[in-house]
């Protein structure tokens, strides 16, 4: 079943109630006991199918929405960023239909309504209580409309969090769910993006740079660690053929630290990508330079005797 045959029933159901509260209005006044009560429950059974309607609505919205934008092609930034907006209206919107549908039905009771104009005056003061004890909630719903709107991240953006490398799966209104390189997730409230720094490698673009660091002897020759790295991209689709540079960036006591950079499409990719380089320069060196392998030098020397 699709959402718009989804959409019939409820719609249905809706306009058949509310038929019905026209046809019996006036001669359900007059009804007695257990009658009594039946033109309260249409009422409140024409609000809860309104509200199954414009539920069903909005999700029939998204869907169409999203149809334009593929978030499986290659360069995906702008699908991703409209997913992330879509996805995190759809739920706001949502959440006030249902709110707008309880307090509807609330106020469609006589004894609540009489209730809530007495309690009009103080509402002032209840609000600020409420305000401080739901602060947290408050503040961290808010947070999920402030990350759709600026969007510091989207959907897929592969970022680095607490430490943890990762993609953003799931943005909701009070907390983002990030799937872990090893399929783990970690969940935070919403409010931690707003409040703490964090990496974001996707954030302008899909493509990224990789590195891959390797730690030699001092004899070993970074020209021929250049003609192996060029060697090794050219014979894999990995690479994007955007970013390959090979630098020495340390001289410690024992090894030297070589520093690779390469570029791919996305980040999975480049993640493959770099274990690849890494795997073969090592192989490189062990098969032609096994001598420039890290190693430990000590000099003994004998004292003269006097």
């Amino acid at each position: 079943m699709n959402l718009y045959t989804r959409l019939v029933l409820p719609l249905l159901i809706t306009l058949f109630l509310g038929f019905t509260k026209i046809y019996f209005g006036e001669a359900a006044k007059s009804w007695e006991g257990v009658f009594s009560y039946l033109p309260h429950v249409n009422t409140v059974l024409i609000i809860c199918g309104f509200t199954w309607s414009l539920l069903v609505l909005t999700k029939i919205g998204k869907i169409a929405l999203l149809k334009q934008y593929d978030i499986n092609q290659e360069d995906n930034l702008k699908a991703r960023k409209v997913f992330t907006q879509i996805n995190v209206l759809e739920k706001v919107a949502k959440f006030m239909i249902i709110v707008l549908g309880i307090g509807l039905i609330l106020i469609s009771f006589e004894s609540i309504r009489q209730i809530g104009v007495g309690l009009f005056a103080s509402a002032g003061v209840a609000g600020i209580i409420i305000g401080f004890s739901a602060q947290k909630a408050i503040g961290t719903l808010i947070a999920g409309v402030q990350i759709a709107i600026t969007q510091p991240f989207r959907l897929e953006d592969a970022v680095v969090v607490e430490g943890e490398w990762g993609w953003i799966e799931e943005i909701n209104l009070n907390y983002v769910v990030v799937r872990l390189w090893d399929q783990r997730r970690l969940i935070l409230p919403s409010t931690y993006f707003l409040e703490k720094p964090f990496q974001n490698w996707t954030r302008s673009s899909s493509d990224i740079i990789g590195s891959v660091f390797i730690h030699t002897d001092y004899s070993i020759s970074f020209d021929a660690l250049r003609a192996e790295l060029d060697r090794i991209l050219e014979l894999t689709d990995l690479w994007d053929k955007k970013v390959k540079v090979l630098q020495v960036t340390d001289a410690k006591e024992f090894t030297v630290e070589s520093r690779i950079l390469v570029s791919a499409k996305n980040s999975p990719t480049a993640w493959d990508l770099r274990v690849y380089v890494r795997e073969k320069m090592v192989e490189f060196i062990q098969k032609n330079y096994p001598e420039s392998l890290p190693k430990t030098r000590i000099n003994l020397t004998s004292s003269e005797k006097k």
